[in-house]
């Protein structure tokens, strides 16, 4: 299985000043907003990982992140020069998908909880068709919401409805048999322009191959495009890891516990880091 990771869309700019830069590098408490998504992927054992973004900052993202073989990944960039919808990261990721099964999941998404390892897992191994997961959320009409049955087979998936039928709304986190490239290509552009991940969810829904994996309590999930949003998950994050002591999304880690690079090399990319209490966290770890 590949993972993609769709960190474009338009520049966050803060006025007065006239510089932009991409949100997903912007800081979730201590770390690149990115981290937390591409921790999803390391946990889901997805080491063949793309990101896509603009054009402007994707050597920003290199510079960061560079090849992924520190942490026993491998990473490349592809430029979305335009925001032209979720679903287009299919048509520009076709080459790196080849004949695998994809996982999706948006930059700006973060994700927490003590089985979320063990959840995107069991979704990785899945055959056939597509694994979205579904939220409870209190204001549906501000979602992708799904309907779903005892079972987990989607019943129906709407946007941002007037009238939802459920209150389980639907984070960008996507699971994805081949099949996702073709039905993206003959996708057609929205009222606004753009290709629509629902509609990709539809299709599959049509299909009677649409799964859902509902994410209850135990879980917290931020969608972290606006800055209130993004202020109450970093405040989240803060509030975790100065109580547990332990880190939310430290990639070093993460890459350790799942057997992708050794205690070696856990201890030399602390070392790297070692003035910043995310390094010295990192050789304590490396030290156990």
């Amino acid at each position: 299985m590949k993972g993609i990771i769709l960190a474009g869309g338009r520049a966050t700019r803060f006025y007065p000043a006239t510089i932009s830069i991409s949100k997903h590098l912007l800081p979730v408490y201590d770390k690149p907003m990115i981290y937390y998504s591409l921790s999803i992927l390391l946990f889901a054992g997805i080491r063949d990982i793309l990101i896509i973004t603009n054009p402007e900052f994707l050597p920003l993202y290199q510079k960061l992140l560079q090849d992924g073989s520190h942490l026993g990944i491998q990473i490349t960039y592809k430029e979305q020069k335009e925001p032209r919808g979720i679903a287009e990261a299919f048509i520009i990721g076709e080459e790196f998908i080849e004949d695998s099964k994809v996982c999706l999941i948006l930059g700006d998404n973060l994700f927490f909880g003590q089985s979320l390892g063990q959840i995107v897992q069991k979704a990785a191994q899945f055959e056939e068709g597509a694994i979205v997961f579904a939220y409870p959320v209190r204001n549906p009409k501000d979602f992708g919401v799904v309907e779903f049955d005892q079972n987990g087979k989607a019943i129906s998936i709407e946007e941002k409805p007037e009238k939802p039928r459920s209150h389980w709304a639907v984070p960008g986190l996507y699971f994805y048999d081949n099949q996702v490239v073709k039905i993206a290509k003959n996708l057609k552009p929205s009222a606004r322009g753009e290709l629509e991940i629902t509609d990709v969810n539809r299709e599959y829904l049509k299909m009677g191959k649409l799964k859902v994996m509902p994410l209850g309590r135990g879980v917290a999930w931020f969608d972290t495009g606006t800055p209130d949003n993004l202020l109450e998950a970093s405040n989240f994050v803060a509030t975790i890891q100065r109580r547990q002591g332990f880190y939310i999304a430290c990639l070093e880690e993460i890459a350790y516990r799942m057997g992708y690079i050794t205690k070696e090399q856990l201890l030399e990319l602390g070392k790297k880091q070692e003035k910043t209490d995310y390094g010295r966290y990192i050789l304590e770890l490396a030290r156990e």
